[in-house]
């Protein structure tokens, strides 16, 4: 194996590594001896790719936004309703994105570190703005107020689904979520065109060519 390519491997290890400690024991708790069992590397290893937790924590947070299995679409609504639904599918499988999350959630992590959040409104923001363009939104949808309330929705019902577990998934919870809100944001000819069904990650991840998380 070239050298670059055992160690594009070896920092890709210790990332998801270092998201499941996160994720179980949060930042404050974990510790990088932790991080080296979970990803049965060096200590020279891993400093040799990340100076520090503080540095590992910025990493994971760094996979956060993801639009990996999301494909051109005609209609950018349904763009921004598969990379919602990939990412609740996903998020409940990867414990490198429930780990971003994890640590966008926790106070001293967040005071450290701040969030991708924003990031994640900009990329619903373009997506909305798209769709306007393509008459595709109402009149008078706000971009930057609509993405901050879809944001923090989703965020919201991930908190919830997670602290009171139902039958279902967490996508089921997200496409029934798009369910409510597209209404309010989608034209009347477009409504019935847009796909939330809870299975379309699936479906989406099989065209693209993109392996399912177990």
């Amino acid at each position: 194996m070239p050298q670059q390519e055992r160690a594009i491997r070896t920092r890709w290890a210790i990332l998801e590594a270092a998201g499941k400690v996160f994720d179980e024991w949060g930042y404050e708790a974990a510790t990088i001896a932790q991080i080296l069992a979970q990803a049965e590397v060096t200590r020279g290893a891993l400093y040799f790719h990340f100076s520090s937790k503080e540095d590992l924590a910025r990493g994971v947070l760094d996979t956060a936004v993801t639009t990996e299995g999301v494909l051109p679409q005609e209609l950018k609504l349904q763009e921004l309703v598969d990379a919602s639904l990939l990412l609740a599918y996903r998020l409940t499988r990867e414990p490198l994105l429930r780990a971003s999350l994890r640590l966008s959630v926790d106070q001293r992590a967040r005071a450290l570190f701040g969030t991708r959040w924003p990031d994640w409104i900009e990329v619903v923001v373009e997506l909305l703005r798209q769709a306007e363009a393509g008459g595709e939104t109402l009149p008078g949808v706000d971009h930057v107020q609509i993405a901050r309330l879809l944001v923090g929705a989703w965020t919201g019902v991930q908190l919830v689904s997670d602290a009171v577990p139902q039958e279902g998934e967490l996508v089921h919870e997200i496409a029934a979520l798009f369910r409510l809100v597209l209404p309010a944001i989608a034209v009347p000819e477009v409504l019935p065109r847009l796909d939330v069904a809870a299975d379309r990650p699936l479906r989406l991840m099989s065209e693209a060519g993109v392996p399912a998380p177990d």
